[in-house]
């Protein structure tokens, strides 16, 4: 492997996010699947969690989920964990993350600029027609609303996310969490290290964690 290489891997494991993710709930396109999966990846998110809980969306989704046309160049190296009990998904993320904020349109809704998105974090998105569900929603720390001064009150889910993401990365930018240096004895990012380097030594084209009850 090319010296360059093994600096960009270790630079990249350097700068992933321990405590920010992202949940998505009842995604029906896959392609804005693919599109978070991207900028996931771009601004340092290690990991997401994909939750169908509609009977009907449950197959289709695995499908396309694990199938190779959902941004395969990005599910290299963000993982997906998926899961079709609502619960369980939340009770999972609470194991290794702090808050869970909610983008619903409501008298209770801050602004998304109004959120420390330095903190340990998982932001929830839910599906293009109906948002999050009535269960998702009662297990929030809060909900945000992103600033709009247009006619149509709302945004694509990729681009929502896209957005959201990228307030974080300002946030966490100015703190300086994307600028340690890297040190072998951390170790999450010399184990994350490590695994990146298997994925581009191999055929590896993305994981799938499916958790069941």
């Amino acid at each position: 492997m090319r010296e360059e290489r093994v600096k960009r891997i270790q630079q990249v494991a350097n700068k992933r996010q321990f405590d920010l993710s992202v949940l998505l709930e009842n995604v029906h396109d896959a392609h804005n699947i693919g599109a978070v999966l991207r900028t996931c990846d771009a601004v340092g998110i290690r990991e997401i969690f994909v939750l169908n809980n509609e009977p009907d969306l449950i197959l289709k989704n695995e499908k396309l989920i694990i199938g190779k046309n959902t941004a395969a160049g990005a599910r290299k190296w963000v993982d997906i964990n998926y899961f079709t009990d609502t619960a369980l998904c939340f009770k999972t993320i609470r194991l290794s993350y702090g808050l869970v904020y909610g983008t619903m349109l409501d008298e209770h809704a801050v602004s998304l600029y109004d959120l420390n998105l330095t903190e340990s974090v998982v932001l929830a998105f839910g599906n293009e027609h109906n948002g999050l569900t009535k269960e998702s929603f009662e297990l929030l720390d809060g909900n945000f609303i992103i600033p709009q001064v247009g006619m149509v009150q709302s945004l694509n889910i990729s681009v929502a996310c896209a957005v959201s993401l990228y307030e974080a990365y300002r946030q966490r930018a100015r703190t300086g969490k994307y600028d340690r240096d890297y040190d072998p004895a951390d170790i999450q990012v010399e184990t994350l290290r490590q695994e990146y380097t298997r994925r581009h030594m191999t055929k590896y084209s993305g994981r799938v964690h499916k958790v069941k009850k």
